[in-house]
């Protein structure tokens, strides 16, 4: 009865949340913005509910691509969670960034972010160079096509890279509904941002109630 290794759990993995900012947004096209939101608290808020070893990293957000997506500020405020600003494309080519990933002794990791084709494909290929496990929500990034986004996916799938989405990520965190410790906040926040499937879970509440 032993779970695959290949599942992520809450504490064998570090969650990278790359460039969640306006300027990166506007010109994503892959995905309408109002999902791609909705995806990012679902993913960063499973984060926080489990303790995942979290690193949030921006690029250039004073000068040019600006602040966070509110979804990652409401679980992660910048003033407390030390947000890594970066002028590399490529998040593991930044110092700062780097020994923050690979400081949290990890050797799974999961990427989430914008754009697909540079931001999240640069440290999935990097990581896997050096060794590391790497997963990408993939409805937690997009890119400025979606030719573009696809053929990105692609190019880190035949690398080994292993996609899931952030459902599929919280759940996998979850595994068990038995979990009584991070039940209610999952079942929360599944009801604020889990569309349908959380107003059935909304729905399966009330009724149970009565």
């Amino acid at each position: 009865m032993k779970p695959s290794p290949d599942l992520l759990a809450p504490d064998n993995h570090a969650l990278v949340l790359i460039d969640f900012e306006g300027q990166m947004a506007f010109a994503t096209k892959s995905i309408a913005l109002s999902e791609l939101r909705t995806n990012t608290a679902i993913v960063a808020g499973a984060s926080k509910i489990f303790n995942v070893a979290t690193i949030v990293t921006t690029v250039a957000e004073e000068s040019f691509s600006g602040p966070v997506f509110p979804e990652i500020e409401e679980f992660y405020p910048q003033a407390t969670s030390g947000y890594i600003d970066r002028t590399s494309m490529n998040t593991w080519e930044d110092e700062a960034a780097y020994k923050a990933i690979t400081g949290t002794g990890k050797k799974k990791i999961v990427l989430a972010g914008l754009w697909t084709g540079v931001c999240i494909v640069g440290p999935a290929l990097s990581a896997i160079s050096e060794g590391y496990e790497v997963y990408a929500i993939t409805d937690a990034c997009g890119d400025v096509s979606t030719e573009a986004h696809e053929r990105a996916v692609q190019r880190m799938v035949h690398a080994g890279v292993k996609p899931v989405t952030s459902v599929q990520y919280l759940l996998e965190l979850q595994r068990d509904w038995a979990r009584q410790e991070t039940y209610v906040a999952v079942t929360d926040l599944m009801k604020k941002h889990g569309g349908a499937y959380g107003i059935g879970i909304q729905y399966a509440h009330h009724m149970l109630a009565h």
